[in-house]
């Protein structure tokens, strides 16, 4: 496997450099997959776009993070699972919910079971779902704009999810509590 370079804000691309600076005042610290990114700027950027944009769609913490750690489960992602129980905890999310998401068992939510279950569906079938699992979607409380946004939530994903499989990032040692 090829090895991936953790980059630094001193070693990092030009481009990365200012990219690298948001992620240290976002989190506190530079993630290792953004680290891991800096080699291929436009990927960091693109990613922290859609990360601020999928925080400020309709979604509340709690469904946030359904549809986050759904697809991180679901794309078994090593890095990305105990980052976003991380972030549930941080954004005070009960942790019954996030000990459901990460061993795959229904929430006791009916509404954020549905988001799970339709989430779920969009991940395993590349969104393509049944109008019966959209059904059970909008009789839920859920809207068209929802179902959308699952979409860039997934977008996101997909770029974390993919690149932590490609360079085997190295957990933080801040996430490591909350890997299983």
């Amino acid at each position: 496997m090829a090895e991936f370079t953790l980059y630094t804000q001193e070693n990092a691309p030009e481009a990365a450099k200012p990219l690298m600076e948001k992620s240290v005042a976002a989190f506190g610290m530079l993630p290792n997959l953004h680290a891991v990114m800096a080699q291929a700027p436009t990927l960091l950027e693109g990613y922290q776009v859609l990360h601020e944009l999928f925080q400020n769609t309709s979604f509340n913490a709690e469904e946030l993070t359904v549809v986050w750690q759904t697809i991180n489960v679901e794309h078994e992602c090593h890095y990305c699972v105990p980052a976003h129980s991380a972030i549930a905890a941080s954004m005070k999310v009960d942790q019954d919910i996030v000990d459901a998401l990460v061993n795959k068992t229904p929430l006791a939510d009916e509404k954020l079971e549905v988001l799970r279950e339709t989430t779920l569906a969009m991940t395993q079938n590349r969104g393509v779902i049944s109008d019966e699992q959209i059904e059970k979607f909008f009789a839920a409380g859920y809207a068209q704009q929802q179902l959308l946004e699952i979409v860039l939530g997934l977008s996101q994903k997909v770029m974390s999810n993919y690149t932590n499989h490609l360079a085997n990032t190295p957990v933080d040692e801040p996430f490591k509590k909350f890997a299983k």
